[in-house]
């Protein structure tokens, strides 16, 4: 008699990639997408896979079931033996930041549900934000004695100012998603059940963008350190390497054709 086989158990990320755009799930709906060292460590692999080719134009990052991403697994930390939360910061937190900021390709963040501590930092990390209706936004750290991390004390006061992020990350109110738009934390708000198709219609127009949009992200990211005479010299610098894409030969023909341009990203 043989043995019932043990069912494989469901992977923590889920990808799918159509059109040029790379859809990362993070799969752990019955923790709401609470953030393990592993889940973070298969974010950053899929993020650099993507970065080194030209097949993927445009990344989503959301969450499955009813929450985006709760932070990180207190549970399951201290199943573990506890927290090293230096060494988790060095070894998995910091290499997923790294990843988003430093590809090209945009990174959209469909906030689903509940985004909380490292969740909320993970959305603040991405290009875009594009949010369910019922979404919720909260720096939660406060609430255990901890500082916010995963970037955000860098992202946040650059989003909303540092008035209104020391006022969230503070006292660790939740921030509706209307509230949420106000004050610039997201670009759009949908209904919850036109989240989905939003957020990729939004990534498939990146997608169809020009090589461009991937030299306009390194000059945002250069602008966050740089005075205006070194913001400078990065535009000269990337504004010279777009004219010698492949995408700006054909946006400027498709400009004196009177045409829609069709780019490749290249």
């Amino acid at each position: 008699m043989t043995a019932d086989a043990t069912p494989a158990p469901a992977p923590q990320l889920l990808k799918t990639l159509e059109d040029g755009v790379l859809t990362l799930t993070l799969n752990r709906p019955e923790v709401l997408n609470a953030i393990t060292p592993a889940l973070l460590d298969e974010v950053t692999d899929s993020l650099r896979e993507a970065a080194s080719g030209t097949t993927v134009r445009a990344v989503i990052v959301t969450g499955a079931g009813r929450g985006f991403c709760s932070g990180q697994d207190l549970r399951a930390a201290e199943a573990d033996g506890g927290l090293d939360v230096g060494a988790i910061l060095r070894d998995h937190y910091t290499p997923v930041i790294r990843a988003i900021r430093s590809m090209d390709q945009p990174v959209i963040a469909a906030v689903n549900g509940v985004a909380a501590g490292a969740g909320f930092s993970l959305a603040l990390a991405c290009d875009l934000r594009i949010a369910a209706a019922s979404a919720t936004f909260v720096q939660a750290f406060v609430r255990i004695g901890l500082i916010p991390d995963l970037a955000g004390t860098y992202f946040l006061p650059r989003l909303i100012g540092p008035a209104r992020a020391a006022e969230l990350m503070m006292l660790g109110d939740s921030v509706d998603a209307a509230r949420a738009l106000d004050l610039g934390i997201v670009n759009w708000v949908v209904p919850d059940t036109e989240l989905a198709a939003a957020a990729t219609e939004l990534a498939r127009r990146l997608a169809r963008g020009p090589r461009s949009i991937g030299l306009t992200k390194r000059a945002l990211v250069a602008s966050h350190e740089n005075d205006l005479e070194a913001q400078l010299a990065v535009e000269e610098r990337l504004q010279t390497e777009a004219t010698t894409t492949n995408d700006f030969v054909e946006g400027v023909s498709a400009f004196l054709e009177k045409r829609r341009a069709t780019f490749t990203g290249s």
